[in-house]
């Protein structure tokens, strides 16, 4: 793990409030719903696969969003998402596990959790599709991510640069995200994804994670051969709490066809 040094304050507080929470009672055992699949579907009916996020608030929102969860998440699947993202880090992002159950009993699609799992304790927590795994912060990748798999989870790694790919790698990490956004500065560049992209292997399914707005930007990150987009910000729209979740989606999912590029050049 590198040192919290290098992180941004409100990161550092985030990872401090991790190493404070509990674990759960016993080993989970999910039968997950495959995210390949749900990726490949989407490419099939002719829709960027898209990972929209569930996520109340966080450091960098500019405001709230209290709709319920599930009302969200739903509304996201209706507007074409491949897949949920759920926040259930309940001090810096108002989440829960228990939004994260309710939501997967809800959709059809694959749900990821995301949280910041740093040992195998910390997986103990709730049944979910995927579980995150961020290279930065944990001190073995490579026993994490087996643990995770004997849980039947879908580990997706996060790294920020080539050095954390090489590591995610090494550890048989067979879904990767690369965050756009510094943890030391939370600066967005979708430079980061075009630099580390390159590198990553074609049998691995390639996600690309923050900055991503408009459907300008989805285009982007897929000709930079992003395999799916993850999502939050730009879907949940803090700053608007009745803005509509489901044209939100729609919109950056729909950015590939004729029609939406044609409409947004207008």
């Amino acid at each position: 793990m590198n040192s919290d040094t290098e992180l941004a304050p409100a990161v550092r507080s985030i990872l401090e409030a991790a190493r404070e929470r509990p674990g759960g009672d016993g080993v989970v055992d999910v039968d997950a719903r495959s995210l390949p699949d749900a990726l490949a579907a989407a490419e099939t009916d002719g829709r960027v696969p898209v990972i929209a996020e569930v996520k109340p608030t966080s450091p960098t929102a500019d405001g709230t969003r209290a709709d319920d969860p599930v009302e969200l998440a739903e509304a996201m699947v209706d507007g074409g998402a491949a897949a949920i993202s759920v926040l259930t880090e309940p001090t810096h992002f108002d989440g829960s596990p228990e939004a994260l159950t309710r939501i997967r009993e809800a959709v059809d699609v694959p749900v990821l959790r995301k949280d910041f799992v740093l040992d195998e304790a910390g997986m103990d927590v709730v049944d979910a599709d995927l579980l995150l795994l961020i290279a930065r912060f944990v001190d073995d990748l490579e026993a994490l991510v087996t643990a995770a798999r004997e849980r039947g989870f879908q580990p997706l790694v996060e790294v920020h640069d080539h050095e954390e790919l090489e590591t995610a790698l090494e550890a048989g990490a067979e879904i990767i995200g690369v965050n756009n956004r510094d943890l030391a500065r939370l600066e967005v560049d979708l430079e980061t994804f075009e630099s580390v992209a390159p590198h990553v292997p074609d049998d691995v399914t390639l996600i690309a994670e923050s900055g991503i707005s408009s459907p300008a930007d989805v285009r982007r990150m897929r000709e930079a051969d992003a395999d799916a987009l993850l999502v939050g910000s730009a879907i949940m729209d803090h700053g608007a709490g009745d803005s509509d979740v489901t044209e939100n989606a729609r919109r950056l999912v729909q950015a590939e066809s004729t029609d939406a590029t044609e409409t947004e050049q207008t």
